[in-house]
């Protein structure tokens, strides 16, 4: 296999790939670890893994069009996201003993990377661009809220503070930038750095969205 058959020759196809496969390979790796904290066997933890880095770009890619997915018809995805779970398996005591803020940060970091990787591909696809907002959202929570139904726990979406709120930001810069004429890297990287930026903060200072009361 020639060099340039899995690695793209445009600067931003292969910004594109690697903020992909990073934002899988860190998932993976939350979702292997929620696998091990719930005493789930090799196999469980190698499809949670799968499940969390892959469901929202698999979802994407159906909503979009771009089919068959990425996660089934490129090698690299599924690799990848067997990776982060391999990774865990080996080195289990490692990553549970991390501290709590580095984990906070990996998720973090894994939501950012594929927001915007998320809207960033449903604009190649033509999708208009609120639409493409969504997508980008999609598939920053996709992956965490299926491990969450997995797991049979409420979805970390629907009640963490300011996530969902920061993958929106995040895939929205990459389609104001895009819009603007900003090249697809420096899209990217913005939006990128604003989504994690804010997903930390919020958590630093426990930043809610308000809850509806019952009276």
């Amino acid at each position: 296999m020639k060099m340039r058959d899995w690695w793209p020759a445009d600067v931003t196809d292969r910004a594109l790939l690697v903020f992909d496969l990073t934002g899988v390979f860190v998932f993976a790796v939350e979702g292997a670890l929620a696998a091990v904290r719930a005493q789930l066997d090799v196999f469980g933890v190698l499809v949670l893994a799968f499940a969390t880095a892959l469901g929202g770009g698999l979802i994407r890619d159906l909503l979009i069009g771009a089919v068959p997915p990425k996660a089934i018809c490129d090698w690299r995805y599924g690799a990848t996201a067997l990776a982060g779970g391999g990774a865990v398996i080996c080195f289990s005591p490692l990553f549970v003993e991390a501290p709590i803020h580095l984990m906070i940060g990996l998720d973090a970091a894994g939501l950012a990377l594929c927001a915007v990787a998320g809207a960033t591909k449903a604009l190649e696809y033509r999708i208009p661009g609120l639409l493409a907002t969504l997508m980008g959202v999609l598939t920053g929570v996709g992956g965490g809220t299926l491990r969450d139904l997995m797991l049979a726990r409420v979805p970390n979406v629907l009640r963490a503070d300011i996530y969902a709120v920061a993958a929106l930001a995040g895939a929205t810069v990459v389609v104001l930038g895009l819009k603007f004429g900003r090249s697809k890297s420096w899209a990217m990287i913005l939006g990128g750095v604003l989504c994690f930026a804010l997903r930390m903060v919020a958590v630093t200072r426990g930043w809610n969205l308000p809850h509806v009361a019952l009276h």
